[in-house]
């Protein structure tokens, strides 16, 4: 991992991006869009994370996390062992019609290192970057909510289901999140302050 994304404080939340190898286009596929919901719903159960946002792409994941137990290098490693397993084992064992095309560029990523000697899923590295301020969590949300917009996929960010856009102006989503209060604007005087839909047309 370069130095400037190097966990220094395990404690903080961080914005992480996790990329499957190759830029390999899995989560084109619902099955394995629903592993890593499968695995985000153990994590905040079992695992102490906690959850601020996400959106899920064809081939990398875009979150911001903390861990309740201040050990989220621990937190991190265990999601990508346990998402790449179950989505390995679901593309050897389920319906895939580009099976041996993937497997043979996960297997071939094995060869650059010696931590995985079958397959390498996920690339090396999760670019984390320390949340230091209400500012910059809110650009990172924002960043990681209009990700399926800048993508050509929907229009609203609440309309792109594996995304947490919707727990933010709908209050629901396929998982639960930790809901960051959205920030309140001055829009007459400093007595005066009304919220707003960050998302609105």
């Amino acid at each position: 991992m370069k130095e400037g994304y190097v966990i220094r404080d395990q404690n903080l939340p961080h914005f992480l991006t996790v990329t499957i190898v190759d830029w390999v286009d899995v989560f084109s596929r619902k099955i394995y869009r629903d592993c890593v919901i499968e695995c985000f719903e153990y994590c905040i159960k079992k695992k102490g994370m906690i959850l601020f946002s996400y959106v899920i792409m064809s081939n990398h994941i875009h979150l911001i996390i903390q861990s309740k137990d201040g050990k989220l290098s621990d937190l991190i490693r265990d999601f990508k062992k346990f998402t790449s397993k179950t989505i390995l084992d679901k593309i050897q064992t389920e319906p895939e019609s580009r099976r041996e095309w993937m497997l043979k560029r996960f297997k071939l990523a094995t060869e650059s290192h010696s931590r995985n000697k079958n397959y390498q899923f996920w690339q090396l590295g999760n670019h984390a970057e320390e949340i230091y301020s209400e500012k910059f969590m809110w650009s990172k949300i924002d960043y990681i909510h209009f990700n399926p917009i800048r993508a050509g996929i929907v229009f609203n960010p609440q309309d792109y289901i594996y995304s947490s856009a919707s727990n933010y102006v709908d209050s629901k989503g396929i998982v639960d999140v930790e809901i960051v209060q959205i920030p309140i604007v001055n829009v007459l005087n400093a007595n005066s302050f009304v919220k707003y839909n960050r998302y609105e047309k």
